[in-house]
């Protein structure tokens, strides 16, 4: 990045587009948001919507981790169009204007951090040329390359933006967390969440548990729940990091061999969530906990992690709840046009602190 670009965008108010797509196939996340700087960062959500996935890209993306790099990057192709498109529409809308960036996850195809690798979809230079705008992306790869696990991306914006609250958790396709201990910032997936719950309601014909409410009657299925809780990943310290991968392997073949009904699943894997949340906020006491994300609507679930724990939970507003991480993704592309440190090694485990991302200019 050139040093007239960087000076250029050294500045105290920044507008840009935040994109994330998460592993529970919701959809993709879009974001308008203003960045404030004046010795502190504050940020204002403008305009926020959520864009579904079209059955045909639900069925392809779920399926990304058993196809070869080579399929992968023909749909990498495919969905960097798709997506470049979706971001266009949202922007002609709603008359977005005055653009510093565009700040785009995409969507993780392949996490494998132990081995170096990671791909997350979406992050084309054309990207850039279709939208006619700067974007910036693929914040993982770099991570990766420096010994980290390319995740959690998210504890900056928690350290930078909401460093009120004791811990920061999110609740979607897994469960991450992030808190501050002497001063250093550190976050890790602590389970999976909607990636199972989600994929075990859809056998009963919906897209999600409503609240909880099939959970809430089924049954605890006291061995499956302890051979659940039992999983190596659990006992591992952080940085640490969980990928459809491990719960394919890991998670799906345990549940599966019980042959419960969905409802005793539901309620099973709910007391697991809601107690392996609780093991890391009980290492704080007299805390305060942000819950974000879509399980922050399983009442079941905020019911159970309540139970098991003494923290004061706070749910924010709905836009908050539901686009932290776009929002968090618009923030970190900001970083990255600042030339400041967007990922941290006590979060990923990589060798230093360091400004991750590609920027792309039309």
């Amino acid at each position: 990045m050139g040093l007239l670009f960087l000076l250029c965008m050294i500045k105290s108010e920044y507008h840009v587009v935040g994109v994330m797509s998460g592993t529970s196939l919701d959809g993709i996340d879009l974001v308008q948001a203003k960045f404030y700087f004046d010795g502190f960062w504050r940020f204002e959500i403008l305009i926020a919507e959520t864009i579904a996935y079209p059955k045909k890209w639900r069925d392809t993306l779920s399926n990304l981790v058993s196809l070869s790099l080579k399929d992968l990057k023909e749909i990498d192709e495919d969905y960097t169009e798709f997506l470049a498109l979706i971001i266009k529409d949202f922007i002609l809308k709603n008359d977005i204007k005055n653009i510093d960036a565009v700040c785009s996850h995409g969507h993780t195809a392949l996490h494998q951090p132990e081995k170096k690798l990671t791909l997350q979809i979406g992050n084309l230079p054309k990207i850039a040329k279709i939208l006619n705008e700067t974007v910036v992306c693929d914040f993982r790869v770099d991570d990766v390359k420096l010994g980290g696990q390319g995740a959690p991306l998210v504890p900056i914006g928690d350290k930078l933006l909401f460093s009120e609250y004791g811990f920061c958790l999110n609740l979607g396709g897994f469960a991450n967390i992030s808190t501050e201990i002497s001063k250093s910032r550190i976050a890790f997936d602590i389970c999976p969440v909607n990636i199972v719950l989600n994929r075990y309601v859809n056998q009963l014909g919906f897209d999600f548990d409503d609240g909880g409410q099939i959970a809430s009657s089924g049954k605890l299925d006291t061995t499956l729940l302890y051979q659940l809780n039992g999983l190596d990943f659990y006992a591992q310290k952080h940085p640490k990091s969980l990928g459809l991968e491990w719960v394919k392997t890991n998670i799906f073949p345990l549940i599966d061999g019980f042959q419960l009904e969905v409802k005793d699943v539901l309620n099973t894997f709910v007391e697991h969530i809601a107690i392996q949340i609780a093991s890391v906020i009980k290492q704080k006491n007299d805390t305060s906990l942000l819950v974000t994300g879509g399980g922050a609507y399983n009442t079941y679930l905020m019911e159970r992690i309540k139970f098991h724990s003494k923290s004061k939970i706070i749910i924010p507003e709905n836009q908050v709840v539901e686009f932290k991480e776009a929002l968090v993704f618009g923030f970190l592309g900001v970083l990255k046009l600042r030339g400041e440190a967007n990922c941290l090694q006590n979060v990923t485990g990589a060798s230093k602190d360091h400004s991750s991302g590609i920027v792309y200019h039309p």
